[in-house]
């Protein structure tokens, strides 16, 4: 019988606890692949931001309003390559329970700040040329199964129109992909001078400014210099990198990175403890046995190795079948979630570090039992019942 089949029967002996083992190893890696993905999702957008680029905001709040004529005077800062602005929208589409991640830009510019953003030539000048055209996200385009031409009601949370209809009526002009950030593929771009016209409120005012600098090494000056612009102003600015923006708008949600690295934590200490104090049992099962194998001539450390090989198995056979799981629940998910959750995926760092995790977490569970098993005395080992 060789090394191979000899763990496999061993494995298979109690097959209702190596089953059980197995389960509680496949919890652990299911959260880990999905709560990691999670993770890396959500600060998805703090990684791909351009180092050129930042962002200005009420000092006060993200949420406060600045004066649309803010935008014209950042862009005579010297340092400052291009400017655009945006307002939220707060749209939602039939279901008010799955909100609109949607912006009301103005379109040249804005194409100019974000120049990955990829539509064919016709897409691009349809969306310039028509007041109520939207540019829709590929990901949130493909979910709500929109195509060019389409004619689609938007309702808002925030906004009403002053003719007092409450659908703001809309053309799909254009369908676009961002190759350098995927998750601005699930966002809808409305223009701002048709949202100007028709709010009740908030004519003339913007959420945020986003500009590009010369050179990424200028953002420093350049910030300080915008936020100097408008200092002991009515509306003072705030401006930051377009990554620490990001950040700080994340953490406003809490300690994502935390709560997750807490979460996998907890889980893999319980595993830990449950399939190590398992292969504990199995091993004082098998004394006489080891006592056997060692009289028949197996070394010592053979039988370290037949341990550990059990435990390596079991523990990558657990993770394997997790991260399985995950990677379906993960694709699910993004195809149901708007925003950050769109772009969510298992990727091959996530699953191989899942793998790494698993080699661990085998020899942690079947070290002790090992060496136990290693050390064993043949006389005492025949004479245990």
């Amino acid at each position: 019988m060789n090394q191979v089949l000899l763990v496999a029967k061993n494995l298979s002996r109690r097959k209702l606890r190596t089953a059980l083992m197995l389960v509680a190893i496949l919890i652990a890696f299911f959260l880990y692949g999905c709560l990691v993905s999670f993770n890396a999702a959500f600060h998805a957008s703090e990684n791909s931001a351009a180092a050129d680029r930042l962002v200005t905001v009420n000092r006060i709040n993200f949420t406060m309003p600045l004066p649309v004529n803010y935008a014209a005077q950042i862009s005579t800062v010297p340092g400052v390559k291009a400017v655009t602005y945006q307002s939220w929208f707060g749209g939602y589409y039939q279901d008010p329970r799955v909100p609109l991640f949607m912006f009301a830009v103005e379109p040249a510019s804005y194409f100019e700040v974000y120049p990955a953003i990829r539509m064919p030539a016709e897409q691009r000048r349809a969306f310039l040329s028509s007041r109520t055209a939207l540019a829709v996200g590929k990901t949130t385009a493909d979910k709500n199964h929109w195509k060019v031409g389409d004619h689609v009601p938007i309702f808002s949370n925030i906004y009403s129109r002053k003719d007092g209809v409450k659908a703001w009526d809309f053309d799909i002009a254009a369908i676009f992909t961002d190759p350098d950030d995927s998750a601005r593929e699930s966002i809808v771009l409305m223009r701002h001078d048709y949202f100007d016209e028709m709010v009740t409120f908030g004519r003339d005012q913007i959420n945020m400014a986003i500009l590009l600098t010369d050179k990424a090494t200028q953002v420093d000056a350049v910030a300080k210099a915008v936020d100097a612009r408008f200092a002991n102003s009515e509306y003072e600015t705030q401006t930051d990198t377009a990554a620490a923006f990001n950040r700080a708008f994340t953490a406003q949600l809490g300690n994502i990175a935390l709560i997750v690295t807490l979460v996998v934590a907890t889980a893999f200490a319980a595993i830990l403890l449950i399939v190590g104090n398992t292969m504990m049992m199995a091993v004082r099962e098998r004394t006489r046995e080891i006592g056997v194998l060692k009289t028949l001539g197996f070394r010592s450390a053979t039988i370290l190795q037949q341990i550990l090989a059990e435990s390596l198995l079991l523990a990558l056979v657990g993770a394997i079948l997790g991260l399985g799981l995950a990677t379906g629940a993960i694709s699910a998910a993004a195809r149901t979630i708007a925003g950050f959750g769109s772009n969510m995926r298992m990727s091959a760092p996530v699953f191989l570090g899942g793998l790494g995790w698993a080699v661990l977490l085998g020899l942690a569970t079947g070290m002790i039992p090992a060496w136990t098993g290693m050390r064993l005395q043949i006389a005492k080992a025949l004479g245990r019942r």
